[in-house]
């Protein structure tokens, strides 16, 4: 089948339904107790490092599991399926020396899984699908390992692109259906694996559909590298993802607002596998099937979600449950008008490192819109926990409010001045540097700018 055609079956499959992703292969293939020489398999037996706890490598030692693996997600309700290949990249597989392997490790996932795809397709006519999985391997191209040297990097966007293009290949020529770029903790990795994708299908003349889920690694709503769900996505819109969405680090009780959030922003389809809840102290997760399933379930029937399913802790058991509770809240939605409707994109410029994201019709602009400078004043709405960013890159360019809601940018000499309500806020510059509010009368603030640059990002 043509990748065209896998998109449009895919597209038009999702917007009838809620599909179901498969759950954990990490929890499956621990269940399986399985020793080093079960790791090792044959092939392997004299490799000179330990391999315990590789799991991708079970994809050529032990294929026979990870075939029954797949087929028993498929056989709980499961549409889609991820490869058993999350760490195959030849970043990941190098601290088992085995990055000479990760193309193969790639091909021996995407082929297990498409052949699980099609006996269970075969056994209830169901159409199914393969993920092919892209961790975010052990490095992170954002932030430095070394807090005494912030300026390190452990890896490179060129050495990432060149891991994630080997995986790509890999998956594609195994049968892979969709590439599902997962667990993202740094959207700088991320966006190599998306540039990398993409080389591949203007080099094959492909269109491979791309699912991307990002990993909110706690309560602060960020991820790993400081994002916010919004500016996320403000980051990857442009690879035009069939869904987006979150997984791991979080239950479903503690994702559904940064799921909403999602949710509200995206045009595209919303996808959401949270963990079975918070690891408890001995480090296991203890949501059971139902209580889980009753969980994703409000997602459902709220209409946050197109795609549901489960992460680390969940089984095939939790997916049956999932399953069953999507497809009813689904219709119930549905007789309600309250499936999922993919919004309409605005077209407006957003940048990813602002929360400030909101645009109105009637000649209002984003601030920092340098085609104001010297010309009449625009007018910029701030909400009341949001501030808009002026463009302060020449000097004499000024911000005045009028009444405490519109910033005014004006092309005349002067102190950049701003509302005295919003004294104490702070803004990072371009180049480096802080900038803050002081209070110059009772009822003005005036902004100070200093360090290096004088442009407010």
């Amino acid at each position: 089948m043509s990748e065209k055609s896998v998109r449009s079956e895919f597209v038009s499959l999702i917007k009838q339904r809620i599909l179901v992703l498969d759950g954990a292969m990490g929890t499956m293939i621990q269940s399986l107790k399985l020793s080093e020489e079960g790791y090792r398999g044959a092939r392997f037996d004299a490799w000179n490092r330990e391999v315990r706890g590789n799991n991708d490598l079970l994809n050529l030692s032990r294929s026979d599991a990870v075939r029954d693996i797949h087929l028993a997600y498929f056989r709980a309700g499961a549409d889609i399926v991820s490869t058993n290949t999350f760490s195959s990249t030849s970043i990941a597989q190098a601290d088992y020396g085995m990055e000479g392997i990760a193309y193969e490790l790639n091909q021996a996932g995407a082929t297990l899984a498409r052949e699980a795809a099609a006996q269970a397709q075969k056994e209830d006519g169901r159409r199914r699908f393969v993920a092919g999985a892209l961790g975010p391997t052990n490095r992170t191209a954002s932030i430095s390992p070394d807090v005494a040297n912030p300026g390190f990097r452990a890896i490179t966007f060129d050495q990432l692109r060149t891991a994630y293009s080997e995986q790509a290949r890999g998956l594609i020529d195994g049968g892979a259906d969709l590439l599902l770029i997962e667990t993202i903790f740094d959207t700088l990795n991320a966006k190599a694996a998306i540039f990398a994708i993409s080389e591949i299908c203007e080099e094959r003349g492909l269109d491979i559909p791309v699912m991307i889920s990002g990993t909110i690694t706690d309560r602060s709503g960020r991820l790993l590298s400081g994002q916010t769900p919004g500016a996320l996505w403000n980051s990857v819109q442009h690879a035009n993802p069939v869904t987006i969405g979150f997984n791991c680090a979080l239950g479903a009780r503690e994702l559904r607002a940064h799921i909403a959030e999602l949710s509200r922003l995206a045009d595209t389809f919303v996808c959401a596998y949270p963990n079975a809840g918070l690891p408890n102290e001995f480090g296991y997760y203890d949501e059971s099937p139902a209580f889980m399933a009753d969980l994703l379930g409000e997602f459902a029937e709220a209409g946050l979600v197109n795609v549901v399913g489960g992460c680390c802790g969940t089984t095939p058991e939790h997916i049956a449950a999932i399953a069953g509770d999507s497809f009813r809240q689904c219709r119930r939605a549905h007789q309600r008008h309250r499936l999922r409707q993919v919004p309409q994109a605005d077209h407006c410029r957003r940048l990813r490192g602002w929360p400030f994201d909101r645009a109105r019709a009637g000649g209002e602009r984003r601030a920092g819109d340098r085609r104001q400078y010297g010309r009449r004043p625009a007018r910029f709405r701030a909400g009341d926990n949001d501030l808009p960013e002026p463009d302060c890159r020449r000097t004499g360019h000024r911000t005045r409010s009028g009444d405490g809601r519109f910033i005014k940018i004006c092309g005349d000499g002067g102190r950049p001045q701003v509302f005295a309500r919003q004294v104490g806020r702070q803004f990072d510059f371009t180049q480096g540097g802080r900038a803050g509010l002081y209070r110059t009368c009772p009822h003005r603030a005036s902004l100070w700018r200093g360090g290096r640059g004088d442009g407010i990002r």
